[in-house]
């Protein structure tokens, strides 16, 4: 195994296997809430996160790593699948957040 072979392999287990429809990998917008008790909200995460992702684990892995820098996360207080954006926030969520059409991160938006 060359290591281009060994770099493929490593990232085909790094990246879950999408869901398919037609052949074609399907991404899913997620707004995730958090329970945050007595903590101190992490800024930009009060209102909540959003993320596009392949399923829910993939959504709470990519949060996980750009929100909260692989540190535990706090209990989730509720996750909408296929949020409608509309929804969000008009003062601050939809004016700050990234693109919602490619996977990852989009709300806190981080550079």
């Amino acid at each position: 195994m060359t290591p281009d072979d060994q770099q493929a392999c490593d990232y085909d287990r790094a990246v879950p296997l999408p869901r398919r429809i037609r052949g074609q990998a399907v991404l899913n917008r997620y707004w995730i809430e958090f329970d945050w008790g007595n903590q101190r909200p992490m800024p930009g995460t009060n209102l909540g996160c959003g993320v596009t992702a392949f399923d829910r684990e993939d959504a709470l892995d990519l949060i996980e790593k750009a929100v909260f820098a692989n540190k535990a996360m706090p209990p989730i207080k509720n996750v909408i699948e296929d949020v409608d954006i509309a929804t969000l926030d008009e003062g601050h969520v939809i004016p700050n957040m990234g693109a919602p059409s490619e996977r990852g991160v989009w709300f806190p938006n981080h550079p």
